[in-house]
C-alpha cells in the first residue's frame, strides 16, 4: 500500500513539475526531485525517469553538484526569459512586469549558481 501511495505521489509531483516547464513562476526541479524520491520504491519507474536526459542532468546536479552544462544554462535561461516576456505581453500590468522581472532575476542567479560545480576544497570543511 505504501509503495502504491508513493508511486501515485511521484506521478502527481512529476505532473506539477511538467507544469513548471511552461509556467515561468512555477518551479520544476523541486517537484522532479520529489518524484525521484517517491519513485525510489519502484526502481523501474526511477530508472525510466532518469532515462530522460533533461531531468537526469537536473537530478544529478542536485545530488552531486556536478554543475550544469553551458547548453543547459542557455536553454534554461532562454526558456525562462521567453516565458516571462510572453507573460508580460499577455498580462500587460506594470506591477506584474516588475514582479516577473524580480522573479526572473532571482531564478537567473539560481541557475548560474547551480551551473558551477561544487568546490572540491570546501567538501573537507
Amino acid at each position: 500500500m505504501r509503495a502504491l501511495f508513493l508511486t501515485f505521489l511521484g506521478f502527481v509531483s512529476l505532473g506539477l513539475g511538467i507544469i513548471g516547464l511552461v509556467l515561468p513562476v512555477w518551479p520544476t526541479t523541486p517537484f522532479v526531485l520529489v518524484s525521484v524520491s517517491c519513485f525510489s520504491s519502484s526502481p523501474r519507474l526511477k530508472k525510466r525517469l532518469l532515462s530522460i536526459p533533461f531531468l537526469k542532468e537536473q537530478i544529478d546536479n542536485y545530488e552531486k553538484r556536478t554543475g550544469l552544462s553551458a547548453k543547459a544554462v542557455r536553454f534554461n535561461l532562454f526558456w525562462l526569459w521567453g516565458m516571462l516576456l510572453l507573460s508580460v505581453l499577455l498580462i500587460g500590468k506594470i506591477w506584474m512586469t516588475g514582479f516577473l522581472l524580480l522573479v526572473g532575476s532571482a531564478v537567473t542567479i539560481h541557475i548560474l549558481w547551480m551551473a558551477r560545480p561544487k568546490d572540491k576544497g570546501r567538501e573537507a570543511e
